[in-house]
């Protein structure tokens, strides 16, 4: 038995809308895991249902060998982040932290060494005397993190926590979530809309859409091995391309014949063996398209003209329009393309992923 299960785990409101349906998810002990969707794709709901802020109307969920699916927040053990810190306005920075740790009785110096050693750690000395309306946004957010992270309950359960700060900030305080949940193994639930913060974070990435899961896997695989459409596009920053043809069998293996054609030539590409025979879309991400001068390219490619140059320090994108549509590719750091300049596009094969039209999921 998982360390945190949530079987068929439903959420429907009284006006009839289904927010999460049919949810099932195994978490193991230790595990750093991230929800990881759109807004309104029933991420949120689902980690207010496992810390008992939200009754679920189906499913069970059961953490730590309890079943907990009715139980009360404080009897479930689990150390809460707001997306928008829910600091106590009447207590000092240090007893907001420390609050928690006094609720479970905890001796006063033992607190407050517990207290001064993650303020330290997330560079809040200065600030444990002061009130949370003296403190910005930020620090404030800091402080709820603070709180949750100050004691080792059962699990952690984050809610978007980092929204609020700046990039450098927030980086650092990426660091600091992940090396404290390391140090400790407390089981985590991290829930986020920022595809680049979950696939530095999560040892998986459950990635949710209209109330239902669409992938759960290692953050390699999700990027990588995309289970739909929606996966593709969503992760990955551009997300994937793609190009809508087919698949015809060859002599020398199948082939992906393009909806549209380059110059009234036909141009195929290489494909799986396992690839099915039939309409299909091509997914391929920008990292393995090779834009070049169409006199420097083999024969081969697909062309287009350079609508959008992107210069990013250690790589360049160019968004190039083609007969195939908008295809977004990587340059030469160095070398910048004049905007309407004519480039060879080359897929790489090896990495192009096939979708099946109809269901958006992957067939190759």
């Amino acid at each position: 038995m998982s360390f945190l299960e949530l079987s068929k785990v439903e959420k429907t409101y009284p006006n009839g809308t289904r927010a999460v349906k049919g949810v099932d998810l195994a978490i193991d002990e230790g595990q750093f895991v991230v929800l990881l969707g759109p807004s309104g794709c029933g991420k949120t709901t689902t980690l207010r249902m496992i810390a008992g802020l939200e009754l679920a109307t189906g499913g069970t969920i059961r953490l730590a060998g309890r079943d907990v699916t009715h139980l009360r927040p404080s009897e479930r053990d689990v150390g809460f982040v707001f997306q928008f810190y829910a600091l106590y306005p009447h207590l000092t920075v240090a007893e907001n932290i420390g609050f928690p740790l006094e609720a479970s009785g905890m001796p006063r110096a033992e607190r407050q060494a517990m207290v001064r050693d993650v303020a330290h750690e997330l560079g809040l000395d200065a600030l444990l005397a002061r009130m949370p309306r003296e403190l910005s946004g930020g620090d404030q957010q800091r402080v709820s993190l603070a709180r949750a992270m100050v004691r080792k309950p059962a699990a952690w359960l984050m809610d978007e926590p980092l929204g609020t700060l700046d990039s450098d900030r927030r980086l650092e305080m990426c660091e600091f979530v992940r090396a404290r949940q390391l140090a400790s193994r407390v089981t985590t639930v991290y829930v986020t809309h920022d595809q680049e913060e979950a696939l530095r974070l999560a040892d998986r990435i459950v990635v949710m859409a209209d109330g239902v899961i669409l992938q759960d896997a290692p953050p390699l695989e999700v990027y990588d091995e995309p289970a739909t459409l929606f996966v593709a596009k969503f992760v990955g920053s551009p997300g994937m391309n793609f190009v809508e043809g087919e698949v015809r069998e060859h002599p020398e293996g199948p082939r992906f014949h393009p909806r549209a054609t380059s110059g009234g030539t036909e141009l195929t590409l290489a494909v799986s063996r396992t690839a099915r025979s039939g309409p299909t879309i091509l997914g391929v991400r920008a990292e393995f398209v090779r834009a070049a001068r169409p006199t420097a390219t083999a024969h081969g490619a697909w062309r287009g003209r350079v609508i959008v140059d992107e210069y990013l320090g250690s790589s360049r994108s160019l968004h190039v329009d083609t007969p195939l549509g908008r295809i977004v590719a990587r340059g030469d750091a160095n070398a910048p393309s004049a905007l309407g300049e004519e480039v060879a596009l080359e897929f790489d094969g090896a990495h192009v992923r096939l979708f099946d039209p109809t269901s958006g999921r992957r067939s190759a």
